[in-house]
């Protein structure tokens, strides 16, 4: 009952990058984030800089095991070709020692002959052959029997292996589009000359010497039609000494970099990199295991004072407020406890508050759990109000600059502001129009916040407003406007032109629903304050505040079903054709696809009409499909009535396990979802997977588990769970050293002590008994840890295919294991 869950963020901006080799010197810059070779996450375009900010949060699953997370910086140039700069690839066992902290790296070449990625598996046997006259000479016979996981070069991997031992080099065939292939293929080498037989050793004396100074050396390749000539794709180099203990061993090996001839490189040269990388690997074990510890976490909205809570205590603790608020946010919303969660800590928070002015301005633990909750709860309510209006700025392109120094040749100043204004406009009376379709959690905490802010500050009459204009307006609505690709309201990042038009749109949206007194003044820029005059009439200000109104006022609405469907994910992916025409080819083919929660269509380009539709009754599975069927990556099956079956290529796998998973969400409560399905296609009269003749035949293996139906609040408990212990267990420290202050604080009630002054502490005693449910269960899950780790040691093999030789991350894991055992006995 145990999961493996990797996950990682990543921000960054580059400095001193080498100029252009031209007249202007400036580059158009971007990164890409990249598990090994595999691109999953790029940046906006920077123009015109050598110091490209990007600013960038990237968080995601991995839903595969890797070597490397590296970063590659791009310029692009006037043709729209890209050219690398540079790259940073940080070992995944070294991942811990940047964890959670800005760190600069210098850029690195990037040379064909270091990206390498994948695994070999071999077997070597070294043996006696008598010839006819009495003699002996040792033969090596190399079995090549596969490889896993090679980069895919070009858009195409059709490797081969070449074998080498002291003499002209051994080639297999070529494997063509795949880069998982079987070779299988056997080589024989003569190790030593023939000589007298000799009972007592394989080798004499000479002999051994020779042996241990030879390697045998296995090179992977990708045939290429070009005329540069194949590509490298990764070597292995083993000495045959080890031969000497055992003459026969089999093992899988990672490939690795190609000697680059000790050419000297300068990484200076290239600029440098920052980051911040937070890489959490969690083990998660069955339900019961947490049942301690998440009882005393679910009771914290109930504790007297909040401040005793368990939530509230793991704020206290961890560096950043954002680390405790993300799991805690996902486990209250699993368990339906968010609200009354949120409402206390806010309450609390607004009594501590002496300015109105002030009122959830800081990043305290309320501020970013309420950012959280919007996030996952009001994804669909942002895609119902802005996408229509964002994806037509991004399509039309209209000019709506309207500084003056920033003005282009031909355009009109007047112009961009009325451009501007309506767009402003339009995109205010959305949101302000939009209080129905609100989600209900928002609304009920905004409901809670306004009463807490209202009861505490009486003689204010606007703080009912701005205490929820702070959230929806500062921290949802504007944020989502400036960066639309964070919040899946655009597939990609938009061009510079329409980034800038979003950014001022965004600022202006922002302070339309701050309700200022002097708005003019909340603007740096002069032209900000001039174009902000269109807006300085009563009917805005009381729109802003009738929407509030609205979205924070206990039985606001009839709740009516919305019918407009809703759109939840887009994206071109690669369609193999489902043989609907009785002639035509089932070739592979490029389409926009689209999914709602009514259907799920593709089509030629965006904005075409569909070419098929899908409604999500009629998805009956949706599952991965093995490489072998098409010699295809990161593909994806979703089964229809009468067994078809639409096969579908994802760009990358992190984006295949988010259709998956929402493809699976969507279409969980469909009566006829299937128990069974077939892992591999239907081809050339059989299926691959289990070679049942007939098309029609059930499938050979079981569906996958099912997911909650909720689209939006699809959440593992445990998981968050097991997050939230590893947060106790890493800030132990910190939670012994709260203990100690509430010692003190019951038993001298004096001036408080530095070191404890930066706990909220309002009750010792019950803060005390908290604490101590708190460590009483982490420490009994870090004993379940300790004993899992254990048995997975004694299992585990190095050489296997799970782990294979050059594995740094288990040689540590290794050695730490050898020195607990060595600590325990």
């Amino acid at each position: 009952n145990l999961s493996v869950f990797f996950s990682f963020l990543s921000l960054g901006e580059a400095k001193n990058l080498p100029t252009y080799p031209g007249p202007n010197k400036m580059r158009d810059c971007y990164c890409t984030v990249n598990l090994d070779q595999e691109e999953v996450f790029r940046t906006k375009i920077v123009e015109k800089s050598l110091c490209p900010f990007y600013g960038e949060d990237f968080y995601c699953e991995i839903p595969r095991t890797f070597r490397h997370l590296s970063f590659y910086i791009f310029d692009r140039d006037v043709f729209r070709r890209d050219s690398i700069i540079g790259k940073v690839a940080i070992q995944k066992e070294d991942l811990q020692k940047y964890h959670n902290r800005d760190t600069w790296f210098q850029l690195q070449h990037v040379d064909a002959d270091s990206e390498v990625q994948g695994k070999v598996h071999l077997e070597l046997r070294l043996s006696e052959v008598i010839t006819d006259t009495g003699v002996v000479c040792h033969k090596l016979a190399t079995r090549v029997l596969e490889c896993q996981g090679l980069p895919i070069v070009n858009g195409q991997c059709d490797p081969y292996a070449t074998v080498t031992l002291a003499g002209p080099s051994r080639q297999t065939k070529v494997k063509k589009k795949t880069n998982n292939p079987h070779f299988d293929e056997v080589f024989y080498f003569e190790v030593t000359r023939p000589s007298s037989y000799n009972k007592k050793s394989h080798f004499d004396i000479e002999d051994v010497d020779e042996v241990d100074k030879m390697e045998i050396r296995v090179d992977l390749w990708n045939a290429s039609n070009l005329k540069f000539g194949d590509e490298f794709l990764g070597e292995l180099r083993l000495p045959l000494k080890f031969l000497r203990q055992s003459s026969s061993y089999e093992a899988w090996y990672f490939l690795q970099p190609r000697d680059n001839g000790n050419k000297s490189l300068k990484p200076d040269d290239l600029g440098s990199l920052r980051l911040n990388v937070v890489y959490t690997e969690d083990h998660v074990f069955s339900s019961d295991y947490y049942s301690p510890l998440r009882d005393v976490l679910l009771k914290s909205a109930d504790v007297e004072p909040v401040s005793a809570s368990a939530a509230h205590i793991l704020g206290e603790v961890c560096r950043e407020k954002q680390e405790a608020a993300i799991p805690l946010v996902r486990l209250f919303l699993h368990y339906g406890r968010i609200v009354p969660f949120i409402s206390a800590i806010a309450n609390a928070e607004v009594k501590r508050t002496q300015d109105p002015n002030t009122i959830f301005r800081g990043n305290s633990l309320t501020s970013k759990c309420i950012d959280e909750t919007m996030k996952l709860a009001g994804m669909h309510y942002l895609q119902v109000t802005l996408k229509p209006i964002i994806d037509e700025i991004c399509q039309v392109h209209k000019p709506c600059e309207i500084d003056p120094v920033k003005l282009k040749d031909g355009e009109n100043l007047e112009n961009n502001r009325e451009n501007l204004r309506q767009y402003v406009d339009r995109i205010f009376t959305v949101i302000t129009k939009s209080g129905v379709s609100c989600p209900t959690v928002m609304c009920d905490i905004f409901f809670s916040l306004r009463e807490s802010a209202a009861k505490r500050f009486q003689g204010d009459l606007d703080v009912r407003y701005t205490a929820v204009s702070s959230f929806i307006f500062l921290r949802f609505f504007a944020p989502a406007i400036l960066s639309p690709n964070l919040f899946q309201l655009t597939p990609h990042h938009p061009d510079p032109q329409t980034s800038r038009t979003l950014t001022l749109i965004s600022k202006t949206i922002q302070t339309l629903g701050s309700l200022s007194k002097s708005k003019s003044a909340n603007f740096k820029e002069s032209y900000m304050a001039t174009f902000y005059d269109y807006f300085n009439e009563q009917k805005y200000a009381d729109a802003v505040k009738n929407f509030l109104d609205l979205i924070s006022s206990s039985g606001r609405r009839d709740h009516k079903s919305i019918e407009q469907p809703i759109l939840l994910k887009e994206g071109f992916m690669i369609k193999r054709a489902q043989g609907r025409k009785r002639f035509g080819m089932k070739n592979f083919k490029k389409r926009w696809f689209r999914l709602t929660n009514h259907e799920f269509t593709y089509q030629k380009s965006k904005g075409d009409h569909p070419l098929c539709s899908i409604p999500i009754e009629n998805i009956l599975a949706v599952e991965r499909l093995e490489e072998e069927s098409f010699k295809m990556k990161n593909m994806f099956q979703v089964i229809q009535p009468e067994r078809r079956v639409l096969y579908i290529q994802a760009n990358n796998c992190v984006e295949a396990k988010d259709w998956i998973d929402i493809l699976t969400k969507v279409s969980q409560c469909n009566k006829k979802r299937l128990t069974v399905y077939h892992p591999s296609a239907y081809l050339n009269g059989h299926w691959l997977c289990c070679k049942a003749a007939a098309d029609n035949t059930p499938g050979c293996t079981p569906c996958t588990g099912g997911l909650p139906a909720n689209i939006q609040l699809d959440i593992d408990g445990d998981r968050e769970t097991e997050r939230i212990y590893s947060l106790f267990n890493l800030y132990m420290p910190k939670l012994e050293k709260m203990q100690e202050a509430c010692g003190s604080k019951s038993v001298y009630d004096g001036p408080e002590e530095e070191e404890y002054s930066t706990f909220i502490i309002d009750d010792p005693k019950e803060t005390y008994k908290t604490l101590k449910l708190i460590i009483e269960g982490v420490g009994n899950l870090e004993q379940e840890h300790a004993q899992y780790k254990r048995d997975k040691f004694k299992k585990t093999k190095y050489g296997s295919q799970e782990h294979p030789i050059g594995d740094k991350s288990f040689q540590t894991y290794i050695r730490q294991q050898s020195e607990i055992s060595a600590h325990s006995i």
